[in-house]
């Protein structure tokens, strides 16, 4: 459902998508300097690096929440509403929770803007949520020199079953559910140097949710699960491999990517977050000598509404990725493998 309006969101935006995302380095120095809360029913919280805070109300049930919102990452007003939709919701799913409810946050130029424009904006956050299940039930929004959007989400999960990040084991493979190069072919967009069917393709996978993936993995021993999101699937790997306390080995020969992400990447169209991705992670991973730069800032690509990636058993993954195959996840192969007790240190191999 397209808009008629011919304006060029990316225009009105210093970033792209969860490429706008603060810097890790940044954001890990200053989160070093909060207390962490000692309540014992906060199950998930700021002492981990994970998608949402789980918090206990029962034996049987916690509440799951997570808030997410960003600059445009495509011109298209609807588009980019379900883009956002899409990618704040996709928190719950890495969880192992189920979406709830949500509500909008909403930052908006309204004297540069037209009216219409939010309105699409929200019309297409809104057939996302309900293709979720849920519906969108208030929100806040703020006058702003720059459009923004996003969602608070709110889920419930069994304290049992939560999805975190921080309990790979060794010997676990790794695989990963959607292709990578969303903030590339982005950022060849604001360039101009983006086919349209380049874009058709990584919008059509921004806009897919991660509930088929969420709901098949939930039947397996899964030990650790993120989404692949501003911090690349260098950083958000780091992240599991570090919280984890294991090592990890993954092949850029096995990632899969959308169509022309190499290209793009060569006509040096890499976004501002992906080569702080490279800057910071690369002090945990072992470089292969013969990956590229290129090669290299495609690993740490600053994703927007990536895929879930996660470890399972390896005697297991045969028949996860079968039912991920059938259930709307065609693109879900295996990357890599747990390779041991370690320091979170991560090796990327041709």
């Amino acid at each position: 459902m397209p808009s008629e309006e011919p304006v060029k969101l990316t225009h009105f935006s210093h970033g792209m998508g969860c490429g706008c995302k603060m810097r890790p380095q940044y954001l890990e120095k200053i989160l070093k300097s909060l207390p962490v809360p000692s309540d014992e029913k906060i199950l998930v919280g700021t002492g981990s690096s994970d998608d949402a805070a789980v918090y206990r109300i029962n034996d049987e049930q916690a509440v799951v929440q997570t808030i997410d919102f960003f600059t445009p990452i495509v011109d298209n007003p609807y588009d980019f509403g379900a883009i956002a939709a899409t990618n704040a919701i996709s928190d719950i799913y890495a969880m192992g929770a189920t979406p709830l409810f949500a509500l909008n946050v909403v930052a908006f130029p309204c004297k540069t803007l037209s009216p219409d424009i939010l309105e699409q904006i929200l019309k297409g956050a809104s057939d996302k949520a309900a293709e979720a299940g849920i519906a969108v039930i208030g929100g806040h929004s703020i006058d702003d020199n720059e459009p923004k959007f996003g969602m608070t989400v709110t889920g419930i999960v069994h304290p049992a079953r939560i999805l975190a990040n921080n309990h790979a084991l060794p010997g676990d493979v790794i695989i990963l559910t959607k292709p990578l190069g969303t903030g590339i072919i982005s950022t060849a967009l604001r360039k101009g140097i983006a086919d349209s069917s380049d874009l058709a393709v990584a919008v059509k996978w921004m806009t897919t949710l991660n509930r088929q993936a969420s709901e098949t993995i939930r039947e397996f021993d899964v030990h650790a699960c993120t989404d692949v999101t501003g911090f690349g699937l260098a950083g958000h790997l780091t992240e599991i491999t570090r919280g984890s306390g294991v090592e990890a080995e993954v092949h850029f020969s096995d990632m899969p990517f959308m169509p022309n992400v190499r290209k793009y990447a060569g006509l040096d169209a890499i976004p501002g977050g992906t080569r702080g991705n490279y800057d910071f992670y690369s002090a945990y991973i072992n470089w292969d000598e013969e990956l590229s730069l290129v090669e290299r800032y495609m690993i740490c690509d600053a994703q927007t509404s990536g895929g879930l990636l996660f470890t399972v058993p390896e005697n297991q993954s045969e028949d996860l990725l079968t039912k991920l195959h059938g259930n709307y996840c065609p693109e879900a192969r295996i990357v890599g493998k747990i390779t041991g007790i370690g320091n979170g240190s991560v090796t990327i191999s041709v």
